[in-house]
């Protein structure tokens, strides 16, 4: 049995940019990120890719030709996870593949319905590019790699999810090296509207700054806005050229109040945390990074949590949702990427809608990174400097 786990490197597309350069310049900043989009002629928050990863997507459809068929989730995870594999110093084919999705292939699913509805017909291809399973297939087919391919949707957990599948397979020892991640293209009219629906979207208001008030525990409405985003993280039992160490996982669901909430103590979390520094030795991290995505009773919840797991040795506590909003199946991944950055940098990027009690003091070395979502599960990830 392996006994560690290693993060060989990482990268992700998103509005923060399309390389680490770029998008730790982007938390620097700590400007939103938010375009404003008409869908169904009601003006709406959303978080597009970065100029330069839009082009980077557009330039992945003319080098092949069968790309043009994909979904946006499925390029997005391709080309981060190409990123990804460049930046590992990987030479051998044989690593698994598990990029999951909260949605999946919204954009074509919403196309060929379409279609369907006015013509009474739909595309040849309409099956296979619309399964979850075709985001890992073609980063398997993109990197030529034969290990085993994965994809799963475990709604607002996904990514982080993906981690703990990949840790079961390399500490079993049948496999050395496993990519992982999560990819989201959510910006669709149907998906916008089941948002919406349920009272948990922002609403548009003239020359606001910070739309996205994550982390705001007082404030008077829900302002989760929808962003579009994949990462992707190469794993192995291989200390050599890593970034950082998986030094602590956990996992754990609730019993469901609401099929679209946590309860008011966020009970899924606090065991998610316990277990990740139970199996990591450590009393305490540095810095937890909150998967608030800034719904009032959510972010207030998964506060709650932190406070009853670390008590008066609370961490320093931030969350990105301000800068890129939720990107559902990615945004574990993208606060994990986060993390990274600020245990490269040594740096903590604030929150401004969040006060911490102390400055950074003292050298980051550990970072816990939370996701939970609807159906009430839950996942932690300790990732540590070495």
């Amino acid at each position: 049995m392996k006994d560690k786990i290693y993060i060989n490197s990482f990268a992700s597309i998103s509005g923060l940019g399309n390389t680490s350069e770029k998008i730790w310049n982007s938390y620097k900043l700590g400007q939103p990120l938010f375009q404003v989009e008409e869908f169904e002629g009601v003006k709406t928050y959303v978080s597009q890719l970065a100029k330069e990863a839009r082009e980077e997507i557009e330039a992945l459809q003319r080098e092949n030709s069968k790309y043009k068929e994909l979904d946006p989730s499925v390029l997005y995870a391709v080309l981060a996870s190409r990123k990804a594999f460049q930046n590992s110093n990987w030479h051998q084919e044989e690593f698994g593949v598990n990029i999951g999705s909260s949605r999946g292939a919204t954009f074509l699913f919403e196309k060929f319905h379409q279609q369907f509805l006015t013509e009474g017909i739909t595309s040849t291809l309409a099956s296979p590019t619309t399964t979850l399973g075709n985001i890992s297939s073609w980063v398997l087919q993109d990197l030529q790699a034969n290990g085993p391919e994965i994809s799963h949707s475990i709604t607002c957990s996904t990514a982080l999810h993906s981690i703990t599948n990949a840790i079961a397979w390399l500490k079993s020892g049948m496999v050395d090296r496993f990519l992982v991640g999560g990819s989201e293209a959510p910006l669709t009219p149907f998906t916008i509207a089941q948002m919406k629906a349920v009272k948990l979207y922002a609403k548009y208001k003239e020359a606001e700054k910070f739309p996205n008030r994550s982390l705001e525990i007082d404030k008077k409405s829900n302002s989760m806005i929808l962003g579009e985003a994949a990462a992707s993280f190469c794993l192995s039992t291989s200390r050599e050229n890593s970034v950082a160490e998986v030094s602590g996982w956990g996992y754990a669901s609730e019993p469901l109040v609401h099929s679209i909430s946590i309860s008011k103590d966020a009970s899924c979390l606090q065991k998610s945390m316990k277990m990740a520094l139970a199996q990591s030795g450590l009393e305490n991290v540095d810095v937890v990074i909150m998967h608030a995505p800034g719904t009032k009773k959510g972010d207030w919840a998964e506060l709650n949590a932190v406070k009853a797991v670390f008590g008066e040795k609370l961490p320093l506590i931030t969350s990105n949702k301000f800068l890129i909003g939720h990107t559902f199946g990615a945004s574990g991944a993208m606060s994990l990427e986060m993390a990274l950055l600020m245990l490269q940098q040594q740096e903590f990027i604030e929150n401004p809608f969040y006060k911490n009690l102390q400055n950074q003091q003292q050298p980051l070395k550990n970072i816990l990174v939370n996701a939970v979502g609807f159906g009430g599960n839950a996942v932690s990830i300790i990732v540590s400097k070495q």
